[in-house]
């Protein structure tokens, strides 16, 4: 444990905090509180939809990927990422954000009924809930190895301030802590490739990788079949992201909404290429040695020094932070509109009071689920078993 990572995630969690309290505004509806009143522009979409979808595994696990099988580990997150937003940019966002809809369920009622619309609704808040818990498990073992923490306590400590600002401003909150969050991570994986990039040569990783018998390290299409079925997966899957869904509905216009969608894809192929690298000539530093911790885990730890130890440490909880703050937002959107208004149309209870109920229901949920079923959700892939939650981990 170094003390002066407690300093960093102080500074931090207020940092975060500031930006989430200071510009929450009054809210008289549900749009106001999910939504941000449609008001967002192109540049709050870009940052906000490139920082909710870079979180715990893209930062943690694909590092570790690219380090064991080299480039083709673009495939596993990179590829699906940026070809899902391309495809929301070109098809999906115009018809989307005109459309009178809020959420998925929404969507699905105009095509399929009522029935369907349910049906889809408690999948969308268990998934966002399985999401939120996935982050919670890496924040809370990150913590753990840092600080000495108990899992437990830094898991409570950073659940407790998401839900403060999730609760008091809604999407507008979490939009504001993507801001920063999206320069920390992006400051700290820039940094991690200039400071691996200046200490070694492209050469040398070719090298030691013929050295080590990586067979296919430089090569893009190597083990394609896999990869490409992998990556065809999760571009099914993310393609009706109830995530992308919420921020093409609260951007300004079609305009806003596409330009910022287009941003983002740009920003995360630099991002997974960039960790890509980092993966692959961190087997200069850490080649034939086995590895308790994830990659990132260990360079801050043992290879760089207190203020870029520090910035890592923070880029990483920006990364995780990012991603399970819009899962709680999204998750508590579609219990309030598609389950209590459904169920309860007539309540006396206000529709920002409802969300914010439900971002406390969804947010407690997901911590439940972080701390009793952690094994469900490592068989779901969301989390890694030996980057999360292995017993090698302290």
């Amino acid at each position: 444990m170094r003390p002066e990572f407690f300093l960093c995630l102080a500074a931090y969690f207020a940092l975060v905090l500031l930006a989430g309290l200071a510009f929450s505004r009054r809210m008289k509806n549900l749009e106001d509180f999910f939504l941000a009143s449609r008001n967002l522009s192109a540049g709050l979409i870009f940052i906000s939809l490139t920082a909710s979808w870079f979180g715990a595994t893209s930062i943690l696990v694909s590092t570790d990927e690219a380090m064991r099988s080299g480039l083709s580990a673009f495939w596993i997150m990179g590829v699906p990422a940026v070809v899902t937003v391309l495809i929301l940019v070109l098809f999906l966002a115009r018809p989307l954000q005109r459309l009178p809809i809020m959420t998925i369920p929404d969507l699905v009622e105009l095509r399929y009924g009522r029935l369907v619309r349910h049906l889809a609704s408690g999948l969308i808040i268990w998934y966002m809930v399985l999401l939120a818990a996935s982050q919670m498990v890496a924040l809370g073992q990150f913590l753990k190895m840092f600080l000495g923490l108990s899992y437990l306590a830094g898991l409570g400590l950073a659940t407790a301030v998401v839900l403060l600002y999730s609760t008091t401003g809604g999407l507008r909150s979490v939009v504001f802590t993507d801001i920063v969050q999206f320069f920390l991570l992006v400051a700290g994986v820039t940094g991690l490739v200039i400071w691996l990039g200046g200490r070694w040569s492209g050469a040398d990783i070719v090298e030691l990788a013929g050295r080590s018998g990586k067979a296919g390290y430089f090569d893009l299409f190597h083990n394609f079949k896999e990869n490409a079925l992998i990556a065809f997966s999760f571009i099914l899957a993310w393609t009706i992201s109830p995530i992308a869904l919420q921020r093409i509905q609260a951007a300004r216009g079609v305009r806003e909404a596409r330009t910022g969608l287009f941003g983002a894809a740009g920003m995360l192929f630099l991002l997974y290429a960039f960790v890509t690298f980092v993966g692959m000539a961190s087997i200069l530093i850490f080649s034939g040695q086995p590895l308790s911790h994830p990659l990132v885990s260990e360079i801050i730890a043992s290879k760089v020094g207190l203020w870029f130890g520090g910035l890592l440490f923070v880029a990483v909880l920006a990364a995780i932070l990012s991603t399970m703050d819009t899962a709680i937002n999204t998750g508590a959107l579609s219990l309030t509109r598609d389950i209590h208004l459904q169920l309860f149309p007539g309540s006396r209870l206000g529709p920002v009071a409802a969300g914010r109920l439900a971002t406390l229901v969804v947010g407690l949920s997901a911590f439940l689920v972080a701390t009793r079923f952690q094994s469900i959700l490592k068989t779901l892939g969301l989390s890694s078993e030996r980057d999360c939650s292995s017993p090698a981990w302290p």
